[in-house]
């Protein structure tokens, strides 16, 4: 399995979609990167794919475009564009794929996969799960923050032999990679870190391990982690709060990716529409739907929302 160099195109080559594509094109496969940011795209075609910081910084030589439509098809698709755009993205990229074409969806929040499986069926759809972390710094340029583990798995639950070939792959590129046949149980303890992490650092426009140092903060983000656990057990997943606080620990602590701030603060900063509604949104929905009370997460999405009436 691990000879095995599949092809892969990026939708979204933003930091973890620049990241990820150019750790593998590092590594030795046939990457492209595809994203509608044109000065970023004519300098990565120009001078390569920069990473900088974890690992030392370097030029990556990676194909990059704004038009998909001008691309063969691929093995592995990768999702990596913001939630809102998903389905869009996916649509106007339907020539990337053959019958055995397989899209992985790394996105935060909840329902992204059933979004992508809305377009192309829901047979070929992995789940993903990382614990990297990325940020743009400039057109072609991604700083990456460490080495984290990075899961992959069939919806279904069942632990398949694509998973596993696709894993092995991407781990022999170097990006660590395992299979996994509970999918949906780590989507939902990612979820529940980015509950935790992602309003506060925006609300506060501050990195995640200035959040964590912060005890009104870490109070917050933790009473948020909790709500969105008691909804996680009602929608049968089971999942306990040690186990998700040692996710975020992972992430702030040393080795971790605590250094940058979140994707959604990021967002924010830059003026653009936020993915507050499938990650602590979703939460809010499905609590309304299992009558528990979640006071926190409802005041960090109207705290976000008022963040973005901005602009």
């Amino acid at each position: 399995m691990a000879d095995w160099k599949p092809t892969i195109a990026v939708i979204g080559a933003g930091a973890m979609g620049g990241l990820f594509g150019g750790l593998l094109a590092e590594g030795g496969l046939d990457v492209t990167l595809i994203d509608v940011w044109q000065e970023h795209v004519e300098r990565i075609n120009r001078v390569g794919l920069k990473i900088a910081g974890y690992g030392g910084d370097r030029h990556i030589p990676i194909r990059a475009t704004t038009d998909p439509s001008a691309l063969e098809a691929v093995d592995v698709v990768f999702v990596q564009c913001k939630a809102p755009y998903t389905k869009d993205a996916v649509g106007q990229a339907l020539n990337l794929l053959r019958k055995d074409t397989v899209a992985i969806s790394f996105q935060n929040g909840l329902g992204n996969e059933e979004n992508i499986g809305e377009v192309i069926g829901m047979e070929r759809v992995l789940g993903g799960v990382t614990a990297q972390g990325a940020a743009i710094e400039g057109p072609g340029v991604v700083r990456n923050f460490g080495d984290l583990p990075t899961y992959i798995g069939e919806m279904s639950g069942e632990l398949s032999e694509r998973a596993q070939r696709i894993a092995a792959a991407l781990s022999g590129a170097g990006l660590r990679t395992t299979a996994t046949s509970n999918i949906r149980h780590d989507i939902w303890k990612k979820l529940l870190a980015n509950i935790a992490i992602s309003p506060t650092s925006a609300i506060a426009n501050l990195t995640i391990k200035e959040v964590f140092a912060i005890p009104e903060l870490k109070e917050t983000a933790f009473g948020a982690l909790d709500e969105a656990a008691l909804v996680a057990r009602a929608e049968g997943v089971d999942l306990n709060v040690a186990e998700t606080r040692e996710v975020i620990d992972q992430i702030a602590g040393p080795g971790g990716t605590g250094d940058n701030k979140s994707s959604l603060c990021v967002d924010i900063l830059n003026r653009r529409p936020s993915e507050i509604d499938v990650i602590n949104g979703a939460v809010v929905a499905l609590g309304q739907k299992h009558a528990i009370p979640i006071p926190i997460n409802r005041t960090l999405v109207a705290a976000v929302k008022g963040l973005e009436s901005h602009y």
